[in-house]
Order: structure tokens, then C-alpha cells, then sequence
């Protein structure tokens, strides 16, 4: 060669550690289990056997309006034949029957809603009881967390008091422990601060209550267009997670809050709206490799009829029909999340957790076959 070794090195040098920091920033996808969906519930509904319980119920839903592969098939427009439509069918009651939820999100945020301080104080306790007793009884889903209110200024003081009544209980209840793949949910993030203040105060809860340093994770939200853009015209979701100090798992979209901070009316605030796919492109593009699991948001339609009780041969069509068109729907925002390589995204309702896995074991399904 004609390089001197000496000469070599030096060029090398700066290299080398330019590449390496390059692999620090991105690692690569993670290898462990992302969960395929995460249901929101409101947190004063949460119990320790919800899991269980929201399992049963799916699969009530799918045995009432889907009784047999023929009619699940013609539901979501499996093609493919009726095996493929068989196939389908057995894993989604397999699935409904043994881990109809992969996570679940306690939610004291949209689907708490504001309430009392004092209330929101009993509610945040007592979750965490909840919480502590499903550990013990292994009730609980493989992943669970709460999503708590913004650290906006108007809300932050409400925001940090759940997470640390939350865990405080939590931590007392079970003797130190937390569950397993446990995370807080900080939504509608727009500047670093927010983030880096919850990963401060992850800190304070973990030597005030001798959990192990870094036990404490968090996900992010872009529910606004300031997380895609900011002032400058750049895209801050890397400082987000930078901010984060490397407690940030994952980055979660919002729906109905994005499209409504483009000015989407209502009827059109869905999944497959162009405006959600410049965003879902920009984030994946933004976080790639970086080792952040990304997750869509929620359908806009839920699959319940419109009658209850005693019906009439009438009204049971007509709750078909409706399920059946909600199912559809949902299944296509589920594909098109996959086909733009979102592998998880929002239940709010047992009654989705029949097209959530249909679309998922299809499309993985026909991927791997090439149906």
C-alpha cells in the first residue's frame, strides 16, 4: 500500500468516531416484542381483570356478528378462499381467547376527562391498587401503562400529582415492584422541556422510592402540527427523544388531535387522511432506526349496533350491517397503518379487537404467502 500506517490512522481516527456515533444515534430497530395495539380506557373504569374481561367481551362481539368464517370473511373481504377466510377466523378466536389485549394504556387524559383534584387523587390511588392486585394475579396485560395529563402550563401541575400518587400506591402496594414493560404516556408533547422535565422527575421517583435507576419509562404523543414542524422549520421529534435521556420507548400518534390541528372537519378526522400519512411519513423518516418503536392512532367509527335488548329480526340486520360496516372500515385504517409500516396502533373498544387482529394476521399472512 501506499498509505504509511502512521497516515492511515490519522485518517481513520476522526472517522472512527464519527461512525460510531452515527451507530449510537442509530442503533437499529429493536429486537424484542412490540405489542400490535394498545387499548385507551378511561381511568376510573380500570379493574384488575380487565384484561380478562374485555377478552371475553370481544370475543362475544365476533361470535354474535361473525359466528363462522363465511360471515367473518364476507365481513372484512378476505380473498383468498375459504380456507384462507378459515385460517383467519381460528386465529383471531384463538387470539380473543388467550391475549385478546397485547397493552393497555389507564388512560387519566381524553378518556378521564377533567374532574376534581380530589377525585382524580382517589382515582390515580386507587388504579394503582388495581394495578397491584392484576401483578399478584397475573390478570394484568404483557404491557401496561397510564397516560397522564400534558405538561402544559395549564395542566402540568395536574400531570406530575397522578404519575406520583400513581406510583408512589403502586410502589407501596406491591413492596417496590413495578409490572413488566410498564410506561407513562406524556401526550401532546410540542417543546423538549416537556419531556426532559418527566425524565427529571422520573429521577425524583426512582431514589425517593429505591426503584432501580432508568426503571421508569415514557412514551411520547404527536398530536400537534409543532411536533412535525417547529418554528424553524424543522422536525424536533429527535430532540424530543434526546430530551427524553434515553427513557423514550416509543412515539404514539394522535388522530383526532392532529387532524383537528389542521383544521380537518370531524367526519373527515380518520386514519387514512393525507394529512395523517405526511405526518406518519415524516416521523418514521425522522425516527428511523433510531431504536423508537412508532404506533398509529384510532379509528373514528366503533363497530356497536345501534339496538339493545329484545330485537326484532329488523333490528338485528340492521346491527349487522352497522358492525359489519364499522369492522370493514377499521380493518382498512389497520392495512393502510401496515402497508406505511406502522406494526401497532389504538383500540378504544373490545368490540375492535375482532378486525384489529383479522388485519394484522391477513396482511402478515399474504405478505409471507403472497396471496
Amino acid at each position: 500500500m501506499t498509505i504509511p500506517s502512521n497516515k492511515k490512522e490519522q485518517l481513520f481516527n476522526s472517522l472512527s468516531k464519527a461512525n460510531s456515533t452515527f451507530n449510537e444515534i442509530y442503533p437499529g430497530d429493536r429486537s424484542e416484542r412490540q405489542p400490535v395495539h394498545v387499548l385507551y380506557g378511561g381511568a376510573n373504569l380500570f379493574k384488575s381483570d380487565a384484561p380478562i374481561a374485555l377478552g371475553h367481551r370481544a370475543l362475544e362481539i365476533l361470535e354474535t356478528y361473525a359466528p363462522n368464517h363465511e360471515v367473518f370473511g364476507k365481513a372484512f373481504g378476505l380473498t383468498g378462499g375459504n380456507d384462507f377466510s378459515k385460517r383467519i377466523y381460528d386465529k383471531v378466536v384463538a387470539k380473543l381467547k388467550t391475549e385478546a389485549i397485547e397493552d393497555f394504556r389507564i388512560d387519566f387524559e381524553d378518556g378521564y376527562g377533567n374532574r376534581s383534584n380530589e377525585e382524580e387523587d382517589a382515582t390515580a390511588e386507587s388504579t394503582a391498587k388495581e394495578v397491584a392486585k392484576g401483578m399478584a394475579d397475573g390478570t394484568l396485560s404483557p404491557f401496561i401503562g397510564i397516560r397522564i395529563k400534558p405538561f402544559t402550563e395549564e395542566m402540568k401541575e395536574r400531570g406530575l400529582r397522578t404519575l406520583d400518587i400513581f406510583v408512589s400506591a403502586l410502589v407501596k402496594e406491591t413492596g417496590g415492584k413495578l409490572p413488566d414493560n410498564f410506561v407513562v404516556m406524556l401526550p401532546k408533547v410540542t417543546i423538549p422541556e416537556q419531556p426532559e422535565t418527566l425524565a427529571n422527575f422520573f429521577v425524583i421517583l426512582e431514589e425517593e422510592l429505591s426503584l432501580a435507576k432508568g426503571s421508569l419509562k415514557m412514551e411520547m404523543m404527536v398530536e400537534t402540527t409543532q411536533a412535525i414542524m417547529d418554528i424553524h422549520g424543522t422536525n424536533p421529534l429527535y430532540r424530543f427523544i434526546k430530551a427524553a435521556q434515553g427513557r423514550c420507548v416509543a412515539m404514539h400518534f394522535g388522530t383526532y388531535d392532529y387532524t383537528a390541528s389542521c383544521s380537518i372537519t370531524a367526519k373527515y378526522q380518520e386514519m387514512d387522511h393525507p394529512v395523517c400519512d405526511f405526518a406518519h411519513h415524516v416521523t418514521k423518516v425522522a425516527l428511523a432506526h433510531t431504536g423508537i418503536w412508532l404506533s398509529d392512532g384510532a379509528t373514528n367509527t366503533m363497530p356497536i349496533g345501534p339496538h339493545r335488548g329484545d330485537l326484532t329480526p329488523a333490528q338485528e340486520k340492521e346491527n349487522m350491517e352497522v358492525v359489519h360496516r364499522a369492522w370493514k372500515k377499521g380493518y382498512d385504517h389497520i392495512r393502510h397503518s401496515l402497508w406505511n409500516g406502522y406494526y401497532q396502533g389504538w383500540d378504544l373498544n373490545p368490540a375492535q379487537f375482532p378486525m384489529r387482529y383479522a388485519a394484522v394476521y391477513a396482511f402478515f399472512w399474504k405478505a409471507m404467502t403472497m396471496l
